[in-house]
């Protein structure tokens, strides 16, 4: 409770596989994840239902997670302005913060965030960083993918190109790896 977990590595190196896979997304190759039931998942691919308002996209995943409650995501992420506008008519980082504030009314406790900073302005950024602090805060963890340096606590870093694993490929494969 409270922590914060980055991932990093080059794409390509797992990152947003174990994500999804703690999330209980995608099924281990071996072993078991428990818990997963305790955890959100918030891709970079923001699932915004483009024909939904913004509090209809919200109302949606609110009730996908058994709540009703959207208002604190709606404020946390500035989207009052926007409430009525569907999603298809978002600029990147809206829709970013739309998708981001999924997390909030899931009301689980891990947050798996995959790429939480791509397409936002620093205020935008200022936004996710405070709503993060404020979701560990109350007991709340994050497990984030990450290129760039957020200001949270971070309790462990982990770099996942340790783990690539080698693959034996001749000079012309790399043309088309």
């Amino acid at each position: 409770p409270g922590s914060v977990v980055v991932l990093r590595g080059p794409n390509g190196v797992g990152k947003t596989s174990l994500l999804r896979t703690l999330s209980g997304l995608v099924k281990p190759g071996s072993g078991e994840v428990t818990g997963s039931d305790a955890t959100v998942f918030v891709g970079h691919k923001n699932a915004v239902k483009p024909v939904l308002s913004v509090v209809e996209n919200l109302s949606f995943f609110a009730e996908v997670y058994g709540q009703k409650e959207v208002q604190s995501a709606i404020a946390a992420f500035g989207l009052q302005a926007l409430i009525d506008r569907p999603g298809g008519e978002l600029s990147a980082g809206q829709t970013r913060r739309l998708g981001l504030a999924r997390a909030i009314v899931s009301k689980r406790p891990v947050w798996a965030l995959d790429e939480p900073t791509v397409g936002l302005d620093g205020a935008s950024l200022a936004a996710v960083i405070a709503v993060a602090k404020t979701h560990c805060a109350a007991g709340g963890a994050l497990i984030l993918a990450t290129h760039v340096e957020i200001d949270l606590p971070v309790a462990q870093t982990l770099d996942l190109d340790q783990f690539r694993a080698k693959i034996e490929t001749s000079a012309t494969d790399g043309a088309f790896l």
